[in-house]
């Protein structure tokens, strides 16, 4: 599998081959799936919590005598079957996060990254960096090299100037090559990575 090679002005520079036996294998949507589940697993706050009968306000005084009333006996109106009393097995603060094998994870992003090559959606630069740290030119280069809306940018070691001048750009996200991840490439219609990122993924993912 063969991939052009362009530059910021989208002039075709050279090509890189891709090897078929690390993209080119069936694609594991489960393997997708589940890491996507588990990364906003663990973005959840947790923080919902209701009150039970010990945490609500209220008398802990018995309301009647327990025997001898004809009515059904009662310790204190803060017991669940009251209105306004404690709620039983409530949700209460924790934590959602948990993990997924390493193996998964790249899994799950080789599937992704595969996908987004079958679908024709990256684009693979010579280099990404801006001289004059300005968002105009960077959302230029970015609209001749087709990345119109939500775009994941990729590079092993991203350049300061662009990184400064890209953060401003809605629906552009940068991320280092060692710490993307199957949910921001799935997440996006368009993927712009530098030659260096993707050799360096095609390395650790085969």
């Amino acid at each position: 599998m063969q991939i052009d090679i362009v530059n910021s002005n989208n002039e075709k520079v050279g090509a890189l081959e891709l090897s078929d036996d690390v993209f080119g294998g069936r694609i594991k949507s489960d393997l997708i799936w589940s890491a996507v589940v588990q990364e906003n697993a663990a973005e959840r706050r947790g923080t919902h919590a209701t009150k039970n009968r010990a945490l609500v306000s209220g008398s802990g005084k018995k309301p009647w005598r327990q025997k001898g009333t004809g009515r059904a006996r009662v310790g204190e109106i803060r017991n669940p079957l009251w209105r306004k009393g404690g709620t039983v097995f409530g949700p209460q603060p924790r934590s959602y996060e948990y993990d997924l094998p390493k193996k998964a994870k790249r899994g799950a992003l080789l599937a992704a990254l595969a996908q987004k090559l079958n679908d024709g959606a990256v684009v693979v630069v010579d280099r990404l960096e801006s001289s004059d740290r300005k968002t105009k030119s960077t959302a230029e280069l970015l609209k001749r090299l087709g990345a119109t809306g939500k775009t994941l940018v990729i590079d092993v070691k991203p350049d300061e100037g662009f990184t400064m001048s890209a953060r401003n750009i809605a629906g552009v996200k940068l991320v280092a090559s060692s710490a993307v991840t199957a949910r921001d490439v799935i997440d996006t219609s368009r993927v712009v990575a530098t030659r260096d990122a993707l050799q360096k993924l095609q390395e650790t993912l085969g």
